[in-house]
C-alpha cells in the first residue's frame, strides 16, 4: 500500500468515526422534536444530511454536484433514485420540501433511532408480506400525496454496487399506478465514491442528477421500463464521466458487475 492508499484509509476510519458520533449526538440531542410534529423530524433528518455531507467533504475530498433542479416539480409526487450508498438517503432530503420514504419495517426497530419514523410519518412495510405489502404502501402513498408531499421510493429495494446489473423491482410501478401520481426519476453515482459494505470513503464529486418527470398514463410495465432506461441511461454517463476524472474507479465499477443479479419481478 502506498501513500495515497494509506491516506485513503486512515481519512476513512477518521470520517467513519466522526460519522457516527455526529449521527448518535443528533439522535439523542433531537429527541424532544419526537412529540414537535412532522416537520421537526424532517428538520433534523436535513441537518443530519447537511453536517455529513460538510464532514465527508472536509475529512475525505468527496464533493458532490446536483444537476436538473429544474426538473423537480411543486407538489405531490414519487420520487425514484437509484440507490448505491447511504449517502442519497439523507441528500435527498435537501431537495424535497415534504417527503416520505417507503422503508423497512426493521429499521423502526432500532432504538432511539427507529422512534423518528413514526412521527415523521414515514411509511414502513414488511417486505415478506409481498402483495399486502404493496397494497399497505399505495394506500398510504395515496393519503400523503394527496397532501401534496413526496414520496421517496428506491425502485431496486435495496442498495446495488456501482456497476451493478439493474434489478428494477414491480413495487414503484404498483405505486405509479395506483396513485395515478407522477414519477421524478434521480440517477447517480454515489456508489463509486461511498460503496456500500465498505468503510472507504474516495476523494471525488458524487454527482446527483433529476431527470424530467415521468407522467401518469403509462401502463405499469411501460413505465418501469422507462424507468429503468431513464435511471440507468443517465447512471451509466456519470459513471463514465467519473472514471474518466480518475481512472482508478474502472476498478470499482468492475467490482460491482459482478453482483449477482436477484430474481426479476415480472408482474404487471
Amino acid at each position: 500500500m502506498g501513500l495515497d492508499g494509506a491516506m485513503l484509509v486512515l481519512r476513512s476510519i477518521l470520517f467513519n468515526i466522526l460519522f457516527y458520533i455526529n449521527l448518535v449526538i443528533l439522535v439523542l440531542t433531537g429527541l424532544p422534536r419526537i412529540f414537535m410534529g412532522r416537520q421537526a423530524v424532517m428538520n433534523l433528518a436535513r441537518l443530519w444530511g447537511k453536517t455529513s455531507i460538510w464532514l465527508v467533504r472536509v475529512v475525505c475530498g468527496m464533493h458532490f454536484e446536483v444537476r436538473g433542479l429544474e426538473n423537480i416539480p411543486e407538489g405531490a409526487v414519487i420520487v425514484a433514485a437509484k440507490h448505491q450508498s447511504i449517502w442519497e438517503t439523507f441528500a435527498l432530503t435537501l431537495f424535497l420540501k415534504d417527503f416520505s420514504y417507503v422503508l423497512k419495517r426493521e429499521l423502526t426497530w432500532i432504538p432511539f433511532f427507529g422512534w423518528y419514523f413514526l412521527p415523521g410519518e414515514q411509511i414502513a412495510i414488511d417486505r415478506s408480506k409481498g402483495s399486502s405489502a404493496l397494497n399497505q404502501v399505495s394506500t398510504a402513498a395515496k393519503a400523503l400525496l394527496a397532501e401534496g408531499r413526496q414520496l421517496f421510493i428506491f425502485p431496486e429495494g435495496t442498495r446495488r454496487p456501482a456497476g451493478a446489473p439493474p434489478a428494477y423491482k414491480y413495487g414503484v410501478a404498483h405505486v405509479y399506478a395506483a396513485t395515478g401520481a407522477r414519477c421524478l426519476p434521480v440517477a447517480l453515482n454515489s456508489g463509486l465514491f461511498w460503496a456500500r459494505r465498505s468503510f472507504l470513503r474516495r476523494p471525488g464529486t458524487i454527482v446527483m442528477s433529476f431527470l424530467p418527470v415521468i407522467e401518469p398514463g403509462l401502463t405499469p410495465r411501460e413505465f418501469l421500463a422507462e424507468l429503468q432506461d431513464r435511471i440507468e441511461t443517465e447512471t451509466a454517463a456519470l459513471n463514465a464521466e467519473a472514471v474518466a476524472k480518475d481512472p482508478s474507479l474502472a476498478a470499482v465499477l468492475a467490482e460491482g458487475a459482478k453482483a449477482a443479479t436477484p430474481p426479476a419481478e415480472t408482474r404487471a
